[in-house]
């Protein structure tokens, strides 16, 4: 709610300083003449932070699956991710089947992790083990 009336100052002071040029249509979220958003300037910025970064160029929606995916590596609890993703209750064993990728590395670490079970190495120096 704090957020909610923090943008309606927001969009007053906008209203204010736009003056005739000011289009009342009713959104919440407007361009600084009252207009609705364009969509295409997340994408924009997107590219613009990536190129400033030095990286190569990628979709704003592939960052999406990178996140899932590194959280995933990171062996972050389940309901930790949905959280930090956004996920509803309902949805998120859909949502990380969808955007977490299993990589050759996640793969690895969990054979490594069931072998270290099922066949512990023995204790101690390995020349104890043989005499």
């Amino acid at each position: 709610m704090q957020l909610l009336l923090q943008r309606r100052r927001e969009q007053e002071r906008d209203r204010r300083l736009a003056g005739d040029l000011w289009t009342e249509k009713g959104y919440v979220f407007a361009s600084p003449t009252g207009e609705p958003l364009n969509p295409n300037t997340d994408h924009h910025e997107w590219k613009d932070l990536l190129k400033a970064a030095g990286l190569r160029a990628g979709r704003l929606h592939d960052a999406h699956h990178t996140a899932a995916t590194v959280l995933l590596i990171l062996g972050v609890p389940d309901t930790v991710v949905d959280a930090i993703m956004g996920w509803e209750p309902g949805k998120s064993a859909r949502m990380r089947r969808r955007y977490q990728h299993l990589t050759n590395r996640v793969l690895t670490d969990t054979a490594d992790k069931i072998g270290g079970l099922l066949w512990p190495l023995p204790e101690g120096p390995p020349a104890s083990r043989y005499r």
